[in-house]
Protein backbone atom coordinates (compact mmCIF):
# COMPACT_ATOMS: atom_id res chain seq x y z
CA UNK A 1 0.00 0.00 0.00
CA UNK A 2 1.78 3.27 -0.97
CA UNK A 3 0.77 5.64 2.35
CA UNK A 4 3.30 8.33 0.98
CA UNK A 5 0.16 11.00 0.75
CA UNK A 6 -0.61 10.31 4.14
CA UNK A 7 1.75 12.98 5.49
CA UNK A 8 1.97 14.32 9.06
CA UNK A 9 -1.50 16.29 9.69
CA UNK A 10 -3.46 14.61 6.57
CA UNK A 11 -6.51 14.90 7.26
CA UNK A 12 -9.56 12.61 7.10
CA UNK A 13 -10.59 13.07 3.06
CA UNK A 14 -7.13 11.93 2.48
CA UNK A 15 -7.17 9.22 4.11
CA UNK A 16 -10.61 8.21 2.56
CA UNK A 17 -9.14 8.65 -0.78
CA UNK A 18 -6.58 6.54 -0.41
CA UNK A 19 -8.31 4.07 1.61
CA UNK A 20 -10.83 4.11 -1.33
CA UNK A 21 -8.70 3.32 -4.18
CA UNK A 22 -6.97 0.52 -2.27
CA UNK A 23 -9.67 -1.12 -1.81
CA UNK A 24 -10.88 -0.33 -5.73
CA UNK A 25 -7.19 -2.14 -6.91
CA UNK A 26 -7.72 -5.01 -4.54
CA UNK A 27 -11.68 -4.93 -5.73
CA UNK A 28 -10.76 -5.16 -9.67
CA UNK A 29 -7.79 -7.06 -9.00
CA UNK A 30 -10.05 -10.18 -7.94
CA UNK A 31 -12.69 -9.30 -10.68
CA UNK A 32 -15.70 -8.48 -7.44
CA UNK A 33 -18.75 -6.73 -8.73
CA UNK A 34 -19.37 -3.73 -6.36
CA UNK A 35 -22.73 -5.55 -5.65
CA UNK A 36 -21.14 -8.61 -4.33
CA UNK A 37 -18.23 -6.52 -2.50
CA UNK A 38 -21.67 -4.70 -1.25
CA UNK A 39 -23.54 -7.86 -0.09
CA UNK A 40 -20.79 -9.42 1.76
CA UNK A 41 -20.61 -6.27 3.92
CA UNK A 42 -24.40 -6.20 4.40
CA UNK A 43 -24.60 -3.33 2.05
CA UNK A 44 -25.13 -2.17 -1.43
CA UNK A 45 -23.43 -1.51 -4.11
CA UNK A 46 -24.17 2.14 -3.98
CA UNK A 47 -22.72 2.21 -0.53
CA UNK A 48 -19.24 0.20 -2.22
CA UNK A 49 -18.77 2.98 -4.40
CA UNK A 50 -19.21 5.76 -2.00
CA UNK A 51 -16.27 3.87 -0.65
CA UNK A 52 -14.61 3.53 -3.64
CA UNK A 53 -15.16 7.38 -4.11
CA UNK A 54 -13.37 9.18 -0.68
CA UNK A 55 -17.16 9.98 -0.22
CA UNK A 56 -17.91 8.47 3.22
CA UNK A 57 -16.05 7.44 6.70
CA UNK A 58 -15.13 4.03 7.09
CA UNK A 59 -16.24 0.89 9.57
CA UNK A 60 -12.50 -0.90 10.14
CA UNK A 61 -14.83 -3.89 10.42
CA UNK A 62 -16.22 -3.57 6.61
CA UNK A 63 -12.71 -2.52 5.25
CA UNK A 64 -11.06 -5.62 7.37
CA UNK A 65 -14.06 -7.95 5.98
CA UNK A 66 -13.86 -6.84 2.25
CA UNK A 67 -9.81 -7.09 1.80
CA UNK A 68 -10.10 -10.69 3.18
CA UNK A 69 -12.99 -10.86 0.48
CA UNK A 70 -10.80 -9.78 -2.09
CA UNK A 71 -8.16 -12.41 -1.48
CA UNK A 72 -6.24 -10.59 1.04
CA UNK A 73 -3.62 -12.19 3.85
CA UNK A 74 -1.02 -10.21 4.85
CA UNK A 75 -1.96 -9.47 8.43
CA UNK A 76 -0.30 -6.84 8.47
CA UNK A 77 -1.94 -5.19 5.50
CA UNK A 78 -5.04 -5.27 6.89
CA UNK A 79 -3.99 -4.19 10.05
CA UNK A 80 -2.82 -0.73 8.74
CA UNK A 81 -5.40 -0.61 6.91
CA UNK A 82 -8.03 -1.01 9.88
CA UNK A 83 -6.32 2.11 11.77
CA UNK A 84 -6.71 4.17 8.36
CA UNK A 85 -10.04 3.40 8.09
CA UNK A 86 -10.19 4.46 11.89
CA UNK A 87 -8.58 7.71 10.88
CA UNK A 88 -11.20 8.69 8.53
CA UNK A 89 -13.67 9.39 11.14
CA UNK A 90 -11.74 11.99 13.17
CA UNK A 91 -12.49 14.98 12.67
CA UNK A 92 -9.93 17.48 10.28
CA UNK A 93 -7.94 20.21 11.89
CA UNK A 94 -10.61 23.03 10.24
CA UNK A 95 -13.12 21.55 12.73
CA UNK A 96 -11.59 23.26 15.61
CA UNK A 97 -13.00 26.14 14.60
CA UNK A 98 -16.46 25.39 14.64
CA UNK A 99 -19.12 27.67 13.84
CA UNK A 100 -16.64 30.41 11.33
CA UNK A 101 -16.65 28.04 8.66
CA UNK A 102 -20.12 26.65 6.98
CA UNK A 103 -20.22 23.12 6.74
CA UNK A 104 -20.24 23.01 2.99
CA UNK A 105 -16.92 25.18 2.95
CA UNK A 106 -15.50 22.49 5.44
CA UNK A 107 -16.10 19.85 2.62
CA UNK A 108 -14.22 22.35 0.22
CA UNK A 109 -11.62 22.50 2.56
CA UNK A 110 -10.90 18.58 2.89
CA UNK A 111 -11.00 17.91 -1.04
CA UNK A 112 -8.44 20.75 -1.32
CA UNK A 113 -6.25 19.11 1.11
CA UNK A 114 -6.74 15.98 -0.65
CA UNK A 115 -5.48 17.47 -4.36
CA UNK A 116 -2.44 17.43 -6.18
CA UNK A 117 -3.14 19.40 -8.48
CA UNK A 118 -5.27 23.15 -8.29
CA UNK A 119 -6.51 24.93 -11.23
CA UNK A 120 -8.15 28.27 -10.61
CA UNK A 121 -9.53 31.51 -12.51
CA UNK A 122 -10.78 34.28 -10.39
CA UNK A 123 -12.62 37.10 -11.48
CA UNK A 124 -13.03 39.14 -8.28
CA UNK A 125 -10.00 38.65 -5.65
CA UNK A 126 -6.34 37.29 -5.36
CA UNK A 127 -7.35 33.74 -4.78
CA UNK A 128 -7.17 33.05 -1.14
CA UNK A 129 -4.09 30.92 -0.95
CA UNK A 130 -2.06 33.73 -2.07
CA UNK A 131 -3.45 36.25 -0.73
CA UNK A 132 -1.27 38.30 2.02
CA UNK A 133 -2.66 38.53 5.29
CA UNK A 134 -3.74 42.34 5.60
CA UNK A 135 -5.09 41.77 2.04
CA UNK A 136 -7.20 38.13 3.43
CA UNK A 137 -8.23 40.07 6.43
CA UNK A 138 -9.78 43.03 4.96
CA UNK A 139 -11.40 40.80 1.84
CA UNK A 140 -12.91 38.65 4.90
CA UNK A 141 -13.85 41.37 6.82
CA UNK A 142 -15.28 44.07 4.02
CA UNK A 143 -18.83 44.28 3.60
CA UNK A 144 -19.55 42.95 7.52
CA UNK A 145 -21.89 45.38 9.21
CA UNK A 146 -21.68 45.04 11.79
CA UNK A 147 -18.08 43.18 11.94
CA UNK A 148 -18.33 39.37 11.99
CA UNK A 149 -16.75 38.52 14.94
CA UNK A 150 -15.66 35.01 13.68
CA UNK A 151 -13.16 36.70 10.83
CA UNK A 152 -10.42 36.31 12.69
CA UNK A 153 -10.75 32.09 12.73
CA UNK A 154 -11.71 32.15 9.32
CA UNK A 155 -8.39 34.39 8.49
CA UNK A 156 -6.47 32.01 10.45
CA UNK A 157 -7.77 28.75 8.38
CA UNK A 158 -7.16 30.82 5.34
CA UNK A 159 -3.69 31.02 6.48
CA UNK A 160 -3.33 27.12 7.55
CA UNK A 161 -4.58 26.42 4.02
CA UNK A 162 -1.57 28.29 2.62
CA UNK A 163 0.92 26.74 5.00
CA UNK A 164 -0.64 23.02 3.69
CA UNK A 165 0.15 24.73 -0.48
CA UNK A 166 3.54 25.47 0.59
CA UNK A 167 4.47 22.19 2.45
CA UNK A 168 2.65 19.93 0.16
CA UNK A 169 4.30 21.02 -3.29
CA UNK A 170 1.07 20.66 -4.70
CA UNK A 171 0.54 21.59 -8.18
CA UNK A 172 -1.33 25.25 -8.41
CA UNK A 173 -2.28 27.13 -11.28
CA UNK A 174 -4.14 30.13 -10.97
CA UNK A 175 -5.35 32.56 -13.97
CA UNK A 176 -6.33 36.05 -12.65
CA UNK A 177 -8.68 38.43 -14.04
CA UNK A 178 -6.66 41.83 -14.44
CA UNK A 179 -9.62 43.44 -12.55
CA UNK A 180 -8.92 41.00 -9.59
CA UNK A 181 -5.52 41.71 -9.37
CA UNK A 182 -6.30 45.51 -9.46
CA UNK A 183 -9.11 45.75 -7.25
CA UNK A 184 -8.07 47.80 -4.27
CA UNK A 185 -8.52 46.04 -1.24
CA UNK A 186 -6.75 47.40 2.25
CA UNK A 187 -5.30 50.28 0.79
CA UNK A 188 -2.11 51.26 -0.96
CA UNK A 189 0.52 49.79 1.41
CA UNK A 190 -1.33 46.07 1.65
CA UNK A 191 -2.42 46.13 -2.09
CA UNK A 192 1.36 46.66 -2.79
CA UNK A 193 2.52 44.29 -0.37
CA UNK A 194 -0.25 41.90 -2.16
CA UNK A 195 1.39 42.38 -5.59
CA UNK A 196 5.35 42.11 -4.35
CA UNK A 197 3.96 38.87 -2.71
CA UNK A 198 2.25 37.22 -6.10
CA UNK A 199 5.86 38.16 -7.79
CA UNK A 200 7.31 36.20 -5.24
CA UNK A 201 5.22 33.39 -5.82
CA UNK A 202 6.06 33.52 -9.37
CA UNK A 203 9.37 31.66 -8.26
CA UNK A 204 7.72 28.58 -6.55
CA UNK A 205 8.13 25.67 -8.80
CA UNK A 206 4.64 24.15 -8.07
CA UNK A 207 2.97 28.00 -8.52
CA UNK A 208 1.82 29.16 -12.39
CA UNK A 209 0.71 32.53 -12.47
CA UNK A 210 -1.72 34.42 -15.10
CA UNK A 211 -3.63 37.12 -15.86
CA UNK A 212 -6.06 37.83 -17.95
CA UNK A 213 -5.66 40.95 -19.48
CA UNK A 214 -8.62 44.16 -20.01
CA UNK A 215 -7.98 43.71 -23.91
CA UNK A 216 -8.70 40.42 -23.83
CA UNK A 217 -12.52 41.05 -23.93
CA UNK A 218 -15.28 38.78 -23.58
CA UNK A 219 -13.94 35.30 -22.76
CA UNK A 220 -14.93 31.72 -21.91
CA UNK A 221 -15.70 32.16 -18.31
CA UNK A 222 -18.41 34.80 -18.08
CA UNK A 223 -20.24 33.02 -15.80
CA UNK A 224 -17.60 33.64 -13.20
CA UNK A 225 -15.13 32.31 -10.75
CA UNK A 226 -14.28 28.44 -10.36
CA UNK A 227 -11.87 25.96 -9.09
CA UNK A 228 -10.57 22.58 -10.69
CA UNK A 229 -9.35 20.23 -8.15
CA UNK A 230 -7.24 17.47 -9.44
CA UNK A 231 -6.51 13.59 -8.15
CA UNK A 232 -4.78 11.81 -10.56
CA UNK A 233 -2.82 9.94 -7.38
CA UNK A 234 -5.81 8.43 -6.20
CA UNK A 235 -7.16 7.60 -9.96
CA UNK A 236 -10.50 9.11 -9.30
CA UNK A 237 -12.32 11.93 -11.45
CA UNK A 238 -11.75 15.71 -11.59
CA UNK A 239 -14.16 18.33 -8.96
CA UNK A 240 -15.11 20.99 -9.88
CA UNK A 241 -15.79 23.45 -7.45
CA UNK A 242 -18.19 26.95 -7.88
CA UNK A 243 -18.47 28.92 -4.52
CA UNK A 244 -22.11 30.53 -3.93
CA UNK A 245 -22.99 33.47 -1.33
CA UNK A 246 -24.48 31.17 1.15
CA UNK A 247 -23.05 27.61 -0.64
CA UNK A 248 -21.47 25.99 -2.50
CA UNK A 249 -21.31 23.30 -5.71
CA UNK A 250 -19.02 20.48 -6.67
CA UNK A 251 -19.32 18.62 -9.46
CA UNK A 252 -18.19 15.75 -10.99
CA UNK A 253 -20.29 15.02 -13.72
CA UNK A 254 -18.09 14.40 -17.00
CA UNK A 255 -19.83 16.77 -19.01
CA UNK A 256 -19.56 19.37 -16.23
CA UNK A 257 -15.79 18.69 -16.05
CA UNK A 258 -15.14 19.04 -19.66
CA UNK A 259 -17.31 22.09 -20.30
CA UNK A 260 -14.63 23.71 -17.67
CA UNK A 261 -11.79 22.13 -18.27
CA UNK A 262 -12.43 23.62 -21.98
CA UNK A 263 -12.86 27.06 -20.49
CA UNK A 264 -9.43 27.02 -18.29
CA UNK A 265 -7.72 25.95 -21.46
CA UNK A 266 -9.28 28.60 -23.28
CA UNK A 267 -8.31 31.04 -20.54
CA UNK A 268 -4.58 30.21 -20.39
CA UNK A 269 -4.48 31.03 -24.21
CA UNK A 270 -5.93 34.90 -23.92
CA UNK A 271 -4.05 34.86 -21.06
CA UNK A 272 -0.57 36.76 -21.24
CA UNK A 273 2.03 33.97 -20.73
CA UNK A 274 3.29 32.81 -17.38
CA UNK A 275 6.66 34.69 -18.27
CA UNK A 276 5.05 37.97 -18.28
CA UNK A 277 3.46 38.15 -15.38
CA UNK A 278 6.34 39.34 -13.05
CA UNK A 279 6.52 42.64 -15.35
CA UNK A 280 2.55 43.04 -15.37
CA UNK A 281 2.73 43.09 -11.65
CA UNK A 282 5.92 44.98 -11.41
CA UNK A 283 3.56 47.70 -13.74
CA UNK A 284 0.78 47.41 -11.22
CA UNK A 285 2.80 48.76 -8.34
CA UNK A 286 3.43 51.74 -10.10
CA UNK A 287 0.32 52.50 -11.11
CA UNK A 288 -0.79 52.34 -6.78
Amino acid sequence: MDSARLKKGSGPTVRRMLLGSELRKYRDARGVSRADAGHHIRGSESKISRMELGRVGFKRRDVEDLLRFYGVTDASLINTMGKIAEDTNKPGWWQEYGEALPNWFQVYVGLEEAATRIRVYEAQFVPGLLQTECYARNVIKGGSVPPDPKAEDRLKVRLRRQQHLEDSGVKFWAILDEAAVRRPIGGKECMQEQLERLIELCDRQNITLQIVPFTAGAHAAEAGSFTILRYPEFKLSDIIYLEQLTGSLCLDKRSDIDAYTMAMERLSVIARPPAETKGILREMIEDL
